[in-house]
């Protein structure tokens, strides 16, 4: 006869101190070891701009920056980002002023039900911040784990070549066939 499991001890399954910055905001939390950080920032923080959507970590609709890198949220327990700093859509822009990306997203129609809009402008601006894709074919395989069900690709990428392109760091592809 198989033996028996023990349950797990409390200390286990209890609340955890964790102190994390969002969107530049020191908070001090309480947080099971199994609440992702999804979660956490849906339903505990009420920031809703990140959204769920296959909760897989297949689509990136739940993409935020996590000390400028980005990560989908879905896939990572909070607990696990103890001192890290979070941004989320909600903490791109400076006030009134839209984020570049944000505005490029804007004159771009680079949207069109918005669903995936929040994640794939943060998968964008970790790109940005990554520094590794100047040129469109890069940025398209670069963005290829942000899906849209609406199949508004072409002006989501070029809002982020027009960043790009405004920060200097943009290559033409003809440049990049030369190489």
């Amino acid at each position: 006869m198989p033996e028996a499991v023990p349950p797990a001890p409390a200390a286990i399954l209890a609340a955890m101190p964790i102190t994390l910055t969002i969107n530049g905001r020191e908070r001090r939390l309480s947080v099971e070891p199994w609440v992702t950080l999804l979660d956490l920032l849906r339903e505990r923080e009420d920031l809703t701009g990140t959204k769920k959507g296959c909760d897989h970590g297949q689509c990136g609709a739940c993409t935020v920056l996590v000390d400028g890198r980005r990560i989908n949220s879905c896939l990572k327990l909070a607990v696990s980002l103890d001192g890290a700093s979070i941004t989320t859509i909600e903490g791109l822009a400076d006030g009134s002023r839209l984020d570049p990306l944000q505005q490029a997203f804007m004159d771009h129609d680079a949207f069109q039900c918005g669903y995936c809009t929040p994640g794939q402008i943060c998968s964008a601006k970790g790109l940005l911040n990554e520094n590794q894709a100047p040129t469109r074919q890069e940025v398209q395989e670069l963005m290829s784990g942000n899906l849209c069900r609406c199949g508004a690709y072409t002006n989501i990428v070029d809002a982020i070549m027009e960043v790009l392109e405004a920060r200097g760091e943009a290559r033409a592809a003809s440049a990049e066939a030369a190489r």
